[in-house]
């Protein structure tokens, strides 16, 4: 990425104004009274900010005018969110939450890629395993997910791993009649989840059963709601590690509750 760029998004960088402290203060005042025009100005006097940001991913394969724009949109949270009260400088407050807006689009433009085949069988699995539990009133097998939608159970267990990686909530799961299921419709409430496993099956004590990396797997995954990409990010082992730590301390759980 070629940070020596002068010209970004059609503009001059080596032109962009910088704001004294004093401005700074002033636009503010006058930002946090409704002025339009402030914002705007404040926006523009923080743009250098922006670009020293966008800097520190040089080696990203992404283009520097997109990466720019998503740090603007950093910076512009940064400015709504911002609160003169705490006695912080806005560059302090601004820059993480730049830099974050920036690793977060190279995160998600960056997962990988699950063909259409995987995903209409990980549906199809979904889909099954919520009309089995209906049916029958209890968590349906593999197998038995495997024998209602007519597919093998590794490739069902295969394809429900490929698409551990973050989706749209929106993304149909399956439609019929008009009616689309949305992946949104497959996610329980994570407290009522969390309070039902441990006040009905001692969850707690079934966890310390658990060696120290699956009792933190389990907690951030479950107890969290952190996707199995985060989770690997955080301990520094792969999304493919994960699942199959994930697989063992769910497994083992199952075990020590029954």
């Amino acid at each position: 990425m070629p940070v020596y760029k002068v010209e970004i998004c059609g503009v001059n960088t080596s032109k962009l104004p910088l704001l004294k402290n004093e401005e700074k203060d002033e636009l503010f005042k006058r930002i946090l009274k409704g002025d339009k025009t402030a914002r705007e100005q404040y926006i523009k006097g923080n743009l250098r900010l922006v670009l020293s940001v966008i800097q520190r991913f040089s080696n990203s394969s992404e283009n520097i005018d997109d990466l720019f724009q998503i740090g603007c949109i950093g910076l512009i949270k940064a400015i709504d969110n911002f609160d003169i009260t705490q006695n912080v400088k806005f560059s302090t407050y601004a820059v993480p939450m730049i830099a974050g807006e920036v690793r977060r689009y190279l995160r998600d433009n960056n997962s990988i890629r699950v063909s259409r085949s995987l995903r209409d069988t990980a549906y199809k699995a979904i889909y099954a395993k919520e009309a089995l539990m209906k049916k029958n009133q209890k968590e349906p097998t593999i197998t038995e997910i495997a024998a209602e939608v007519g597919i093998s159970k590794e490739d069902i267990v295969f394809a429900l791993d490929a698409i551990q990686n973050p989706v749209s909530l929106y993304e149909p799961v399956y439609t019929e009649g008009g009616d689309a299921l949305y992946v949104m419709d497959q996610i329980s409430d994570k407290k009522n989840k969390e309070e039902n496993w441990i006040e009905e099956l001692s969850l707690s004590q079934a966890l310390k059963k658990l060696n120290e990396r699956e009792n933190k797997i389990i907690r951030m995954r479950f107890f969290e709601g952190k996707t199995q990409m985060e989770v690997a990010e955080e301990i520094q082992i792969s999304q493919a590690q994960v699942s199959r730590l994930e697989k063992n301390a769910l497994k083992n759980l199952k075990s020590y509750l029954s």
